[in-house]
């Protein structure tokens, strides 16, 4: 099909009840109270307005009850946030979460096409443009974003602070390292919860499965778990290796598994911009 590009004027002027923005922070800081003035919702995908106090962060199956008719800049959380709290938060209602160790291992596709390129040349052995100052190919890079005074990245802390967020609980305690692997097709998690009730094992395997957006995939005799190869183009959030940390009590490991893109963000974006319809909000 052929679309017609229209300016941002002009897109305020055909007043639609919705506009989802996915141009970087700078745009939506701008460009988001102008939509919003003249009573278009505003759905943003930019980290410009996630940890702003006034507005709301959401992810669906978590926490869509926060928005309200009022709410006209809906902030889109991070990618590896958003698949981490989907399958977090039955398991939070039932036991309830302490601590949370995880370990991310993300897409170049989180990048951007510059990054996919740069892994394709490499892989060809073709020289080209760097998304990343190393190599990507037959590699892993433990850096997401910019370093910040702590130590951790900026990616990391997003993750920290954001997961708090959406859930509504700040006592959540959260660390994270982040990382890029050589992979086209969906962000991996290994991720380590302490809860403060004790559970059962096949009883958390039925929570998730039970769970709204999770594919429980965790068939260990004929080695079926998530990976990005299977998540790929899917909006669900993929859920496996669910077994219980032997080192520590009330403590669960689980991987999990998301397309960065769909689930990760437009999938995100559009399933609010239906809860706000469903709820004739807009």
């Amino acid at each position: 099909k052929t679309y017609k590009v229209v300016s941002m004027e002009d897109g305020i002027a055909a007043k639609p009840a919705v506009a989802i923005f996915s141009a970087g922070g700078g745009t939506s800081l701008e460009w988001a109270p102008k939509f919003a003035a003249a009573g278009i919702r505003v759905i943003d995908n930019s980290s410009a307005w996630r940890m702003d106090p006034t507005k709301k962060l959401v992810v669906p199956e978590v926490n869509a009850a926060v928005l309200t008719k009022d709410d006209y800049i809906i902030a889109n959380p991070n990618c590896s946030t958003i698949q981490m709290v989907v399958a977090l938060q039955p398991l939070h209602q039932k036991y309830k979460i302490k601590r949370v160790v995880v370990s991310t291992y993300q897409s170049v596709t989180g990048t951007g096409k510059k990054a996919v390129d740069q892994l394709y040349n490499e892989r060809k052995g073709v020289s080209g443009e760097m998304a990343y100052k190393y190599q990507i190919d037959l590699n892993v890079i433990p850096q997401i974003d910019v370093f910040l005074d702590n130590g951790y990245t900026k990616e990391e802390m997003k993750m920290v602070n954001e997961t708090n967020k959406i859930m509504q609980d700040d006592s959540i305690r959260v660390t994270a390292t982040t990382v890029r692997i050589p992979v086209v097709g969906g962000h991996s998690e290994s991720v380590n919860i302490e809860f403060v009730n004790d559970f059962d094992v096949n009883e958390v395997k039925d929570i998730l499965a039970n769970a709204p957006g999770i594919i429980v995939q965790d068939d260990l005799a004929n080695q079926i778990y998530p990976m990005p190869l299977w998540a790929h183009e899917k909006d669900e959030v993929f859920v496996g290796r669910i077994r219980r940390d032997e080192t520590q009590a009330n403590t669960l490991n689980m991987w999990i598994v998301s397309d960065n893109l769909r689930k990760g963000a437009a999938t995100n974006a559009v399933q609010i911009a239906e809860y706000l319809l469903d709820k004739g909000l807009l």
